[in-house]
Order: C-alpha cells, then sequence, then structure tokens
C-alpha cells in the first residue's frame, strides 16, 4: 500500500502574521529508502518564534526556508523503516522533521537529530518544552550567558511561553529574585501561584511600567530578555550597572513589516553586558536535559504544553505565539503517540 506524505511548503512570504495561504498543502508518495535512510512519522512539531524568522528574506543564523521548500521545523517522531544502520524501527528521533507526516533522514545528516532513550521518564511533548530546545535555552542563559546569582533580581519577558517559564523557575532555583512580565492578569496569576516567580508584571494593564518598577525595587540584574521593544527598553532602564541581558529573542519584531530602530544608549550608561545566544550554539547537551528532566521528575520545576492538533492547521497555530493565547510550549500534535 502506497504511504501518502502530506506536506505544508513555503508559497509566500508572509508580512505580518502567518496565513493558510502563504503555504501549499501537497500530498505526494512516500519515497522508497536508499541505503543509508530511516523513514520517521511525525508525532509532535514544535511551534517556535524562530519559524517566522526562518520564512523571512532577511540575514539570519541559517538560510530562509527557500519559496517551495517543505517548512522548516524542530519535531519528534518514530523510525516506522530503516536502511540505516544508525537507526532501527520503533527509534524515537527529535531533530528538523519539518511541516509534514513524514520526513526521511540520511545517514550522512545524522549530526542533526538525536535519538532519544526508549526508557524515558517524562512525556513525548516535555521532550520538545521543558526538557527540550525551550529548557536547554534558559538553562544556557542562565548558567552561561548571563549566570544568575543568589539574591539577585531576574526579570523574565514573555514569562507564561516555554523558553520564560522555565527561565524564571531556574532562576529561583538558583536563589535570585524573579520577576516575570506577561501579557494579563490570569497568566501573571499563574506565573506567582503556580510557578513560584516572586512578582509578574501584566504589560496590557496601563500602569505596567509603574508596576515594574515597584516590582524592582533594588534593581535589575539579570534580563533574560525574549521580546524586545518597549519592554526591553523598560527593563534596560531598570538595571543596575553592570547589569547582564541574555538576549535569546525579539519576538515584538517578527510580525512587524516596519522594525523599529532602538536606542542602546542605555547600554553605554550603564554599562550593561549584553549576549546573544542560540540553544544551536550548544553540542553537548547532556547534563542540561539530565538535570532538566530531574528538576521536573522531582517536582522542582512544572511543565506545562498548549497541544493543538492537525498538520494543515499550523500556520494558524503557530499566529498564537505572538497573539499571546496560549501557556507553556506550544506543540502541533501530528500523529498520535505510537
Amino acid at each position: 500500500m502506497t504511504m501518502i506524505n502530506r506536506q505544508l511548503r513555503l508559497k509566500t512570504r508572509p508580512e505580518g502574521l502567518v496565513r493558510r495561504d502563504d503555504f501549499e498543502l501537497q500530498e505526494q508518495a512516500v519515497p522508497e529508502l536508499k541505503n543509508g535512510q530511516c523513514l520517521v512519522r511525525v508525532l509532535y512539531l514544535s511551534m517556535d518564534p524562530t519559524n517566522r524568522v526562518w520564512m523571512s528574506d532577511i540575514p539570519q543564523y541559517m538560510p530562509p526556508v527557500a519559496i517551495g521548500e517543505v517548512m522548516r521545523a524542530l519535531g519528534l517522531g518514530r523510525v516506522v523503516a530503516s536502511k540505516s544502520a544508525h537507526y532501527a524501527e520503533g527509534d524515537l528521533v527529535q531533530g528538523l522533521l519539518g511541516w509534514q507526516d513524514y520526513a526521511v533522514i540520511d545517514d550522512r545528516r545524522r549530526q542533526d537529530y538525536v535519538t532519544l532513550p526508549s526508557n524515558l521518564s517524562v512525556p513525548l511533548p516535555t521532550l520538545l518544552g521543558a526538557c527540550g530546545f525551550s529548557g536547554i535555552t534558559a538553562y544556557y542563559g542562565l548558567t552561561d550567558i548571563a549566570p544568575v546569582q543568589p539574591g539577585e533580581t531576574l526579570v523574565v519577558s514573555a514569562a507564561a511561553g516555554s523558553v520564560g517559564s522555565i527561565a524564571g523557575q531556574i532562576g529561583k532555583l538558583r536563589g535570585a529574585r524573579v520577576v516575570g512580565i506577561a501579557g494579563g492578569a490570569d497568566k501573571c496569576r499563574h506565573l506567582v501561584d503556580d510557578l513560584g516567580f516572586d512578582a509578574a508584571v501584566d504589560y496590557k494593564a496601563d500602569d505596567w511600567k509603574q508596576s515594574l518598577a515597584e516590582a524592582t525595587p533594588d534593581g535589575v540584574h539579570v534580563n533574560f530578555e525574549n521580546v524586545g521593544g518597549p519592554v526591553m527598553r523598560a527593563v534596560l532602564s531598570r538595571m543596575v550597572n553592570g547589569g547582564r541581558v541574555a538576549l535569546c529573542g525579539l519576538i515584538a519584531n517578527y510580525t512587524s513589516t516596519n522594525r523599529p530602530g532602538d536606542d542602546y544608549s542605555i547600554v553605554i550608561v550603564k554599562r550593561l553586558s549584553v549576549r546573544g545566544f542560540l540553544a544551536f550554539d550548544y553540542q553537548d547537551t547532556a547534563k542540561a536535559i539530565q538535570d532538566l528532566i530531574g528538576w521536573v521528575t522531582s517536582g522542582r520545576i512544572k511543565a506545562e504544553e498548549t497541544i493543538e492538533h492537525g498538520l494543515e492547521n499550523a500556520p494558524l497555530v503557530l499566529n498564537k505565539l505572538f497573539e499571546g493565547s496560549h501557556r507553556g510550549k506550544l506543540l502541533l500534535r501530528v500523529a498520535k503517540e505510537a
């Protein structure tokens, strides 16, 4: 029986939020495997702000997705057929699987994928969130890029999202006073009541800048920045001399057609250290994953996922990242776990 692979291929480069019409849903037969290849059934896709960046023809850390190509995306799947000595049927694989039902992995690209152990102690979705690249990003941001120390004040923007929620909890484990910035009273209550943040600031409130000042009476020592724009500028203005910024993302700019110019004079005035980074910079993540799994299974870190369904819905699901209509890690379930 011929297996059919559905693929979402980039048709036009989006302006602003993503539309279904920016992609073409194609169906084609799954190709015959060659020696050194395996076939992976995609189970979950990670919905990340970087997906939106990859759609744009701008300078970035990876080539933009070309018109006509399958949309690039991190995912988790199971090997269903193999002609490779490195993969066996039943193996769980994580890597750039793309917006499609099936992905062919070639041994020549083996470095781009991770085979996961079979005796996992956390659910599969958590391996793309708190114990995956989201957690790894938060982990290295606060242990390597801008290490936060006991007694310091850490501010995390987009704090109810997949990276921010874990960053804030890691900050608490390291003994910091943690202030989260999120959109809406419910998310702010969640940060304090459920995740243990010391304070939360609702950037949608009219007096949010005053609330930020009240929540950081001793200034800000470390800023884990996910947003950019007015939020970042307000946090930088609260930083102590010699403060550190882990620049993880600038999601406020990703769907903007007119990217604002920022005034970085505050960086000079306060002698701030600002360092951008990517989780892809870290090749040996075994310790980070081990620590994250340990913290999640022991209950010291709470993992949360928002799971949507249906490959065909990927473009609109991605927009939830920019609309703020989710909590924790945003995932798309493509197929039932097998």
